[in-house]
């Protein structure tokens, strides 16, 4: 491992990713990396079109370099580009050439997968239901398993997830 771990959190729209990133940062006392993809929502009051999601899975991974520099041992990441890719192939059905490079080349030290166990909330133009959010999910943990990345499942209230990621990152750091 290098001098900071870098931890992806990925799973669908809405299953409490930031939140659980901002907890695990304050837990750890370091920083993570929010989410680009809603920054850029906001910003431009509209979901990106399929030739910008390369813009958004390297902006994210910028970010992730930036941030790095301000981290003590772990660096949260609030998604990647896999989730990108995922979310390219579900809406635009494929996703381009250069962000499936980007999404097999770019890889993290760990790697915990969010349940899609929270309600389900309407977020603006960025969710679309409960029912995507399951079919992301599941085609998620598909490609993990495909190219055999370890991850960690996170279940139940915040403080659970937050109790099972001490206990796995404890032997990380052993």
């Amino acid at each position: 491992m290098s001098a900071i771990t870098r931890v992806a959190i990925l799973g669908a729209e809405s299953s409490g990713k930031s939140i659980l990133a901002e907890a695990l940062a304050a837990r750890y006392d370091t920083v993570w990396v929010p989410e680009y993809l809603r920054e850029f929502v906001e910003t431009h009051q509209r979901v990106p079109r399929a030739e910008e999601q390369i813009l958004i899975a390297t902006t994210q991974i910028q970010r992730e370099k930036e941030t790095a520099q301000r981290a003590k041992t772990w660096l949260f990441c609030d998604t990647s580009p896999v989730m990108t890719a995922v979310y390219s192939r579900h809406y635009f059905k494929h996703a381009d050439a250069a962000l499936e490079q980007l999404e097999q080349s770019h890889t993290y030290d760990f790697t915990l997968v969010t349940a899609p166990d929270f309600p389900w909330s309407a977020d603006g133009l960025q969710r679309d239901s409960s029912a995507v959010r399951q079919q992301i999910h599941e085609e998620l943990l598909g490609i993990l398993d495909e190219r055999g990345i370890p991850f960690l499942l996170v279940e139940g209230s915040l403080a659970k997830r937050v109790e099972q990621v001490q206990f796995i990152l404890s032997f990380l750091m052993g």
